[in-house]
């Protein structure tokens, strides 16, 4: 009996391409550094970012990771460099609100899922720290959503596709995996859930798939359609 929903974040929730997402992201954020051209700027940050996906280092949590390898790369330090961005987030970030097409179905499908007694957890790669997070969720007014969790660069230890990154939110929550949905767009990143014991729906709106991996999701539909299979699992 399914009683969990894990829910991703960007192209599920969130209808956004995320690849064009961090075009402009990269963009915005580089205006902050004159001093380094932007395709410079633009790959260290990527490179700490891929650093962070493949740390599986317990004891280090995302951001540990992140700041000690692109400090290492921009060769600035960590208490220069946060200010920056902290200022990049208050003012800059919310502005890339415009990039996004307005939509009601997110607040909508979420609302159902938890009149109908689910628990709701955001489980979105945690590439990026609360406040950002937060404020993406604003933008589709999902921003006062009751979610058990959201994975957040701050608090996190592994990011998608590694099954790490989904036991520790099983370990965290005291979840029993099989009593759980992982919901996403992404094949490779949120199918992997389903090696935990997790059951799994895939969102098609902004799907995602790279071919590498043979897992068959256990349900498929477009995020307006999900509550559909939320209320066929209910019932169950």
């Amino acid at each position: 009996m399914i009683k969990h929903l894990l829910f991703d974040l960007d192209g599920t929730l969130l209808p956004i391409d995320l690849e064009f997402f961090m075009k402009h992201y990269i963009h915005a954020l580089a205006v902050h550094f004159p001093n380094i051209p932007e395709k410079k700027f633009g790959a260290h940050l990527m490179a700490s970012t891929m650093a962070m996906a493949k740390s599986l280092d317990p004891k280090l949590t995302n951001e540990e990771v992140f700041w000690t390898d692109f400090t290492e790369r921009i060769g600035i330090s960590r208490s220069e460099l946060e200010p920056t961005f902290q200022r990049f987030y208050d003012h800059d970030f919310p502005k890339l609100k415009k990039h996004l097409t307005p939509t009601d179905t997110p607040r909508l499908v979420l609302d159902y899922a938890l009149r109908e007694g689910f628990s709701v957890t955001l489980a979105t790669n945690p590439l990026f720290p609360l406040q950002a997070i937060v404020e993406r969720l604003a933008w589709i007014n999902c921003h006062e959503i009751p979610f058990r969790l959201i994975t957040a660069l701050e608090d996190m230890h592994f990011c998608k596709p590694n099954r790490e990154y989904y036991q520790e939110i099983i370990d965290r929550l005291d979840l029993n995996p099989q009593e759980c949905m992982m919901i996403g767009n992404d094949m490779e990143e949120d199918l992997v859930a389903s090696y935990l014991g997790m059951k799994t729906c895939l969102i098609t709106d902004h799907l995602i798939s790279r071919g590498e991996i043979q897992v068959k999701p256990d349900f498929q539909c477009s995020l307006e359609e999900l509550p559909l299979i939320i209320k066929e699992i209910s019932s169950r």
